[in-house]
């Protein structure tokens, strides 16, 4: 699967995307965890995931080919 980063999630990864090898589904929570291992400085921040541009919970399930993208909250005014 292919992981975009945005905004200051990207800045502390240092990188705009990941290609994850999975050859299964993966519960969003379970990439989360990944991340968190793979990325330890971004353990604590908030973001949202969206699965193929739709916005998706915990419990939904990545497919080996989808587009993940990890958006952070946007601030402004």
């Amino acid at each position: 699967m292919k992981v975009l980063y945005f905004a200051e999630i990207k800045e502390l990864v240092n990188r705009s995307e990941d290609v994850f090898h999975f050859d299964y589904e993966v519960p969003v929570s379970d990439l989360t965890t990944h991340l968190y291992q793979t990325y330890p400085i971004i353990q604590g921040k908030k973001f949202q995931v969206a699965i193929n541009e739709e916005f998706a919970r915990a419990e939904d399930l990545i497919q080996p080919y989808d587009v993940v993208a990890l958006i952070p909250p946007v601030s402004g005014g």
